[in-house]
């Protein structure tokens, strides 16, 4: 394999670690969709999906993600907005 491709510092990074309120909360799955976001945005979507539950695109998150989109545009985040749309886009091809 070509060294262009291998990331000699992978090893070394710690994976990322997200804070969720127990499984049991009414808070919980906003929290998984904001974490969702935070992998996507770190290149790793698949710890958060790990931590959460929730696969990228889980119909059951939309609302949740649809209220971060629009906290993302109020607060001019715009990669946040983006990655929310991205998703939404992922449940409607799904």
């Amino acid at each position: 394999m070509s060294r262009a491709f291998v990331n000699e510092d992978a090893a070394s990074e710690p994976e990322p670690r997200y804070v969720l309120p127990a499984r049991e909360s009414s808070d919980y799955a906003f929290a998984a969709a904001r974490a969702l976001l935070e992998g996507a945005d770190q290149g790793n979507t698949r710890s958060a999906e790990l931590a959460t539950g929730y696969m990228w695109g889980d119909p059951e998150l939309v609302v949740h993600m649809r209220a971060l989109i629009e906290q993302a545009e109020t607060d001019g985040d715009d990669r946040f907005a983006r990655l929310g749309r991205r998703y939404l886009r992922k449940v409607e091809g799904a």
